[in-house]
């Protein structure tokens, strides 16, 4: 009988723990979402538990509000579990207008196939730090499950992620 479970069953990366992020990256994160529209107000954070997932969201958090933004919650997810569903079902819950995510590529893929398995999170509203954007995520996390996911790269570009692609795009010369 095939499982319906979501998870990540013969993970093929190291969970290693993501760089910190830089202000470049921050800064274009704010500005992709600043840039959205319908206008981005409210948003959810999410973050894996290493210490640097979690001083970059609470770096964007604190822009975001000093901007005038809001914060709905923030959820943080392990690298390993046997489920996601909990996190999850508090990720995709009160309709944000979009997610914010910083992690490793392991954890994020798991949380992100239960999200797709599980609610009705959308990828598409979704904004990611440098963490999440390797190419180890689109592997791991399968097909179709990412479309649309969007974040900043470390030196201030953008990338976005396709089916079986990343595009990157470097910033933008001033």
């Amino acid at each position: 009988m095939p499982s319906h479970s979501p998870l990540v069953r013969a993970p093929q990366v190291a969970a290693a723990a993501p760089a910190g992020h830089t202000a470049a990256e921050l800064a274009t994160l704010i500005d992709l979402l600043a840039a959205r529209r319908p206008r981005v107000e409210a948003v959810t954070l999410g973050h894996g538990r290493d210490p640097a997932s979690t001083a970059a969201v609470q770096a964007f958090a604190h822009a975001w509000r000093a901007r005038g933004g809001a914060v709905l919650t923030v959820v943080s997810w392990p690298e390993t579990a046997a489920s996601w569903l909990r996190p999850a079902r508090r990720f995709a819950a009160g309709d944000p207008d979009a997610w914010v995510v910083a992690g490793a590529a392991l954890g994020w893929a798991q949380m992100s196939r239960r999200l797709r398995h599980s609610t009705t999170w959308d990828p598409a509203r979704t904004f990611a730090f440098a963490s999440i954007g390797g190419t180890d995520i689109v592997r791991l996390a399968g097909p179709g499950t990412l479309d649309g996911l969007r974040g900043a790269a470390a030196d201030g570009g953008t990338w976005r992620l396709g089916r079986h692609s990343i595009t990157y795009a470097g910033p933008q010369a001033s």
